[in-house]
């Protein structure tokens, strides 16, 4: 990489999950970066060298603010003469309807200070479209110049999957489009200093649409395996058993296993992004994806009435019953609740009138989402003790399951991590 191939100033909207840790590799890769976030809490901790994501460690953000190169801010003044600014805001459900409200905010920002020669990258996900559609025109509109003839824009999705210490943002191939050829040339350009490869589509619809096949499989897939695990158990078949055989075939086969629903910033509202698209530009139900989304969403209901019967079964209601719950995460080794099965869970429990406990070494229980109500406790043997039964929700690496499985007098695990005589598998 040459000096004349590093942007001047790069600016960062949004330093969540996906924007830190962009903006942390840009930094190392020599670029000038304006980490800005409205959350001035957040861009305050990022100022103390504080990182609130557990793949950015203290001491790499503590490297890049000492470069001196690294300003994260809550100020838009900051936002100007950018030669790169990328999009990585949130795009959440709101009613089943897509809020595009953060991108069109961040594009407004930057609109307003563009300049010709710049370069625009939306990161965000959306439904296809978004980029050429809502974003060029936004951007023009604020600017009084002309995507990919006074400025380039394109977009590259996201695949930052927290917790990941082999595929991680630099090792991971990074898709990338623009809006004509010189775009395509800019965007692809940038991130080949962030990233190991890159792989370029045809235009930013196939890009957007990447992103969305990409979890959308994911979510058929963990819903056939969650619908498949509550006929097994009916049928008495040991669901797990039948995975890993299946698992020995060395191809045409994919594994995939049961758990509590899914979680996170993709699998539950990405694929609800597409449904969408096809509903609104061609009239037609995606049906595989309605079909997942109902096995998934009610993935908690079925973990709740498992948990009831078999505390039935050992003549206990779960009214006044104290239920350890391991995991407010969505996924093991993260901190990150959005959207979080667990949630749900806990919630579901509370109105049974259930003493809940929950425990969760990663999240911090003054920013969780999922636990008001809840007790939180360190997952110990006085806790477990407690617990007229344990709920393994998530299997982070830093929990001593096999205390659990010594300890607890009943544990509903929904991981398979667990073993013991008083363990049951979902």
């Amino acid at each position: 990489m040459t000096d004349a191939a590093v942007p001047d100033r790069v600016i960062i909207v949004g330093q969540g999950y996906v924007g830190l840790p962009l903006a942390v590799r840009a930094v190392e890769q020599g670029h000038d970066v304006v980490g800005f976030d409205l959350d001035t809490a957040r861009v305050a901790l990022l100022a103390s060298g504080s990182s609130y994501i557990e793949d950015i460690p203290d001491e790499r953000l503590a490297a890049c603010l000492a470069t001196g190169r690294y300003l994260p801010s809550s100020n838009p003044d900051d936002l100007t003469d950018f030669d790169i600014g990328v999009i990585s805001v949130p795009t959440p459900l709101r009613d089943g309807q897509p809020d595009l409200s953060y991108i069109e905010a961040a594009a407004a920002e930057l609109g307003c200070r563009l300049r010709r020669g710049a370069c625009v990258i939306l990161e965000s996900t959306t439904y296809p479209g978004t980029t050429e559609e809502l974003v060029a025109p936004l951007l023009e509109k604020a600017s009084g110049l002309t995507a990919g003839t006074d400025f380039q824009l394109g977009y590259s999705p996201e695949r930052i999957d927290p917790g990941n210490t082999t595929w991680t943002l630099e090792t991971t191939p990074k898709v990338v489009s623009g809006i004509n050829a010189a775009s395509l040339a800019r965007v692809q350009g940038f991130y080949d200093t962030i990233v190991v490869r890159t792989v370029a589509v045809r235009s930013p619809k196939e890009a957007e649409l990447t992103k969305l096949l990409e979890n959308t499989f994911r979510h058929v897939n963990i819903a056939l395996v969650n619908e498949l695990t509550m006929f097994a158990r009916d049928l008495g078949i040991d669901i797990w058993d039948a995975i890993d055989a299946a698992e020995s075939k060395p191809f045409g086969f994919m594994p995939f296993r049961p758990g509590p629903g899914v979680g996170g910033h993709c699998l539950p509202i990405d694929p609800s992004y597409l449904s969408w698209r096809v509903k609104q530009s061609l009239g037609m139900t995606f049906r595989f994806v309605e079909l997942a989304n109902e096995v998934n969403e009610h993935m908690p209901d079925y973990v709740v009435r498992r948990l009831a019967a078999a505390l039935n079964e050992r003549e206990l209601s779960i009214k006044g019953r104290r239920i350890l719950v391991a995991g407010v995460a969505y996924k093991r080794n993260t901190g990150d609740d959005r959207e979080s099965p667990s949630k749900k869970i806990i919630e579901l429990l509370l109105q049974l009138k259930a003493d809940v406990a929950v425990c969760d070494p990663h999240v911090d229980p003054t920013r969780s989402h999922a636990t008001t109500g809840a007790t939180w406790v360190a997952l110990t043997a006085e806790e477990i003790g407690k617990a007229d039964a344990v709920l393994v929700l998530v299997d982070h690496d830093a929990f001593d399951l096999d205390l659990v499985g010594r300890e607890a007098s009943f544990v509903l695990d929904t991981r398979r991590c667990v073993e013991g005589p008083n363990v049951e598998h979902l």
